[in-house]
């Protein structure tokens, strides 16, 4: 009576083949999650750019004059929540005139407004 099973060389081809597959797919999960980061992270400053600019409208301020993600964030203000970097970074308001700007905004993060 002869049972059929597999053989080792075919179970190995079978773990080769897997092995070079997850090879190539990994790197890319990893990119895509990289891309995601720095996508999100931006914009969430558009968001703190956008609620700064309504600030700045109805308080009347100047271009020079400084916003505080406390003016920004909060229950009853321009952003319900305070925004957080996905990658870790930490965000600044800057002055009114300036764009906000990420921590992780210089290489290889590149988490900056265009």
């Amino acid at each position: 009576m002869k049972t059929r099973a597999f053989t080792l060389v075919e179970v190995m081809i079978v773990v080769l083949i897997v092995a070079v597959l997850s090879g190539i797919a990994i790197p890319n999960f990893i990119k895509t999650r990289t891309t995601a980061r720095q996508k999100t992270c931006i914009n969430n400053m558009k968001q703190i750019e956008s609620a700064k600019e309504q600030w700045a409208m109805d308080k009347k301020k100047a271009a020079g004059d400084a916003c505080a993600m406390s003016d920004l964030a909060g229950m009853g203000n321009y952003l319900h929540n305070t925004p957080v970097c996905p990658g870790g970074g930490t965000y600044s308001v800057n002055t009114v005139a300036a764009q906000p700007s990420c921590s992780l905004s210089a290489a290889p993060e590149f988490h900056a407004l265009p």
